[in-house]
């Protein structure tokens, strides 16, 4: 079955992709192409997934590099794939052949790229980790390489819209601590619940960062079943587990 790639025109001519689930050899809760090592999946078919979203990158599976992902606002800069993976939320890299992968199932994957200078970045990107800061983490470490902001170009994956994502009061006032104009990225939901614009959330902090272009896929995790994997969906399914989305970019 071949592999659902979504890829954005910012980040072309450079090989890269947001997956869906489809295309993979997992089952049950799992079906499709679940990439996540950490999930109760069995090892196997997780490990055949992997090694078929590093053939659609023209690479091996040793060269797909990722981290243990914490919901930091830490970025590392690599030269091949760590292992252990170090526990950070986002990655760079200068050198061509490395692959760079995050794992999602809601929160925002970002694809980051100054093709010029030759520098890549991916960043797991939750409400904590956007309000952290790990984007602009992302865009520092890759300026570190030798890359230019305003050269640079980031594209939000598969990620949970706003319809999708009720949270309660005390999730808004974290947010308003922080600056009251993040306000406008929340709606009115039931009663005292309220809806979060993840993507819109992250379009602003990457653009207030300096980024030269940014956008979103526009695609729900959430409100797609069939085409991608929601942790939320989840566990509003009250199942047992959930599968992991993969973004990956290289040189």
């Amino acid at each position: 079955m071949t592999l659902d790639i979504i890829t954005s025109d910012l980040l072309s001519p450079l090989r890269h992709g947001f997956f869906g689930r489809g295309g993979g050899a997992s089952s049950g809760v799992f079906a499709g192409l679940n990439c996540g090592m950490g999930s109760s999946d069995q090892h196997e078919a997780v490990a055949i997934n992997r090694e078929r979203v590093a053939l659609a990158m023209g690479a091996e599976a040793a060269s797909l590099a990722g981290v243990h992902q914490v919901h930091s606002a830490d970025a590392v800069t690599v030269t091949h794939a760590p292992e252990p993976p170090p526990k950070a939320d986002a990655l760079v890299t200068a050198t061509p052949g490395v692959v760079l992968s995050v794992l999602t199932a809601d929160c925002q994957p970002v694809l980051f790229a100054d093709r010029d200078a030759g520098v890549i970045g991916a960043a797991h990107a939750g409400w904590r980790g956007a309000l952290d800061g790990v984007l602009e983490a992302t865009i520092e470490a890759m300026e570190a390489l030798g890359a230019r902001r305003e050269d640079s170009a980031a594209v939000i994956g598969p990620s949970i819209s706003q319809r999708a994502y009720e949270v309660g009061p005390e999730f808004f006032e974290t947010f308003i601590a922080e600056d009251p104009d993040y306000g406008r990225f929340f709606a009115q939901g039931d009663g005292d619940r309220l809806l979060f614009d993840l993507p819109g959330f992250g379009l602003h902090r990457l653009r207030a960062a300096g980024i030269g272009q940014a956008t979103w896929t526009r695609h729900c995790t959430y409100s797609d079943p069939d085409r991608f994997f929601s942790y939320r969906r989840s566990v509003h399914r009250r199942e047992a587990d959930y599968g992991r989305l993969i973004a990956a970019i290289r040189l």
